[in-house]
């Protein structure tokens, strides 16, 4: 399905400085295939915020600005921050073996909880595994119309692990790294033993209340609050291609791996607190910002080079129709946090461009206002991660 959005991709919003170079990047985003995106940055040069495209296929009104979506997978950096803050309560050990806590699993006793965070462990990813020679071992059901028809369908995390216990491990427990969602839904099941709350209920106490995130949810249901850009997902059935609205969709199927909703202005206040230290005590900052040398990992967190020779700290994620982006200085000076609304599908045909937009869009925050800035030469930042 195309689609064409003509003169909607001017922005809806826009606030602080004129960045031009910021809305040609989002309207090549557009023009790609997106439906709509916003964006919020916050550089040397103040604070700016756009939206451009369209909130819902069909119709005129374009994204709003702050509105909420699915962050994917940045929600395992929500999720490591919290298992990390238990760590400095005393309540969880960081290289204690996970057995210990969650003894009804039978994990390998060397799976540490470090192994979890950082994807170290070798337990099976329950959304199925892709490896090297191009065999492909399934899991859950999470693409086509099987999944489409049971969006709304309710998986316990319990059941998650269980079937990917099931499968075989990828690697024996620390010696290599691959993503996998189970560890998260892992590390949830942990937060939830060891504090006899659920993982909504921690959120809450740790992070959502003392940042005063107050767009951000845990969900327990199939509903995004409102205002929301709308998700699509697009499948094959009977030769045809069919394309329908997710938006409502029960996200228990990727459970921590996955499932939160939030907002730029949220992810933005988040990050940026985390990286200058006011979530996480600076020992277990800077344990989370040591990248596994394989594929840039911390605990929660890629740490990425900038083309201009500087560092960030991000996560993004993508689930079906909604992605967002969440990017950070090691310092929290800079961050650059976004949300699009898009036609998912099966063969991620949008993938390469919404690679190359987020280039674009680092190198415009992260390098375009570097060169001859004043400020940060006189009061050089302190980074804590």
């Amino acid at each position: 399905m195309s689609i064409t959005v003509g003169h909607q991709d001017e922005l809806a919003a826009r606030t602080g400085p004129d960045r031009p170079e910021l809305q040609r990047t989002i309207r090549e985003i557009i023009d790609s295939g997106f439906a709509g995106m916003q964006v919020r940055a916050h550089d040397e040069r103040g604070g700016w915020v756009g939206s451009a495209g369209v909130a819902e296929l069909g119709g005129t009104a374009k994204p709003p600005v702050n509105g909420h979506g699915r962050i994917g997978s940045n929600t395992k950096t929500f999720t490591a921050t919290l298992v990390l803050q238990l760590v400095a309560e005393g309540k969880i050990g960081l290289d204690s073996p996970a057995d210990g806590y969650l003894p009804e699993f039978g994990l390998d006793r060397r799976i540490t909880v470090r192994m979890l965070l950082q994807h170290t462990s070798g337990v099976f990813n329950f959304t199925g595994e892709y490896y090297d020679d191009g065999t492909v071992v399934p899991g859950i059901p999470w693409q086509g119309q099987e999944w489409v028809d049971n969006r709304f369908a309710t998986y316990r995390p319990e059941e998650l692990v269980r079937l990917a216990l099931s499968k075989p491990a990828r690697f024996e427990p620390g010696t290599d790294w691959s993503y996998s969602n189970t560890n998260y839904v892992l590390a949830r099941l942990l937060i939830e033993k060891v504090t006899g709350r659920s993982v909504a209920e921690e959120m809450q106490r740790l992070i959502l209340g003392p940042l005063r995130l107050s767009g951000t949810v845990v969900p327990d249901a199939s509903e995004i609050p409102e205002p929301h850009a709308h998700a699509y997902y697009r499948y094959e059935n009977a030769g045809e291609q069919k394309t329908v609205d997710v938006t409502r969709q029960n996200p228990s199927w990727i459970s921590s791996g996955g499932d939160m909703i939030s907002t730029t202005e949220d992810l933005a206040t988040f990050i940026s607190a985390l990286m200058r230290g006011e979530l996480l005590p600076a020992p277990l900052l800077a344990e989370m910002c040591r990248p596994h040398p394989e594929a840039g990992y911390g605990l929660g967190v890629f740490v990425q080079d900038t083309a201009c020779g500087g560092t960030v700290i991000t996560h993004n994620g993508g689930i079906a129709g909604h992605a967002a982006l969440m990017y950070s200085t090691p310092d929290g000076s800079k961050t650059l946090t976004a949300s699009l609304n898009y036609v998912d599908d099966a063969a991620m045909s949008l993938a390469g461009a919404f690679h190359k937009a987020t280039q674009r869009l680092l190198e415009e925050v992260f390098c375009g206002g570097q060169a001859g800035s004043t400020d940060e030469a006189t009061e050089p930042a302190q980074p804590t991660c």
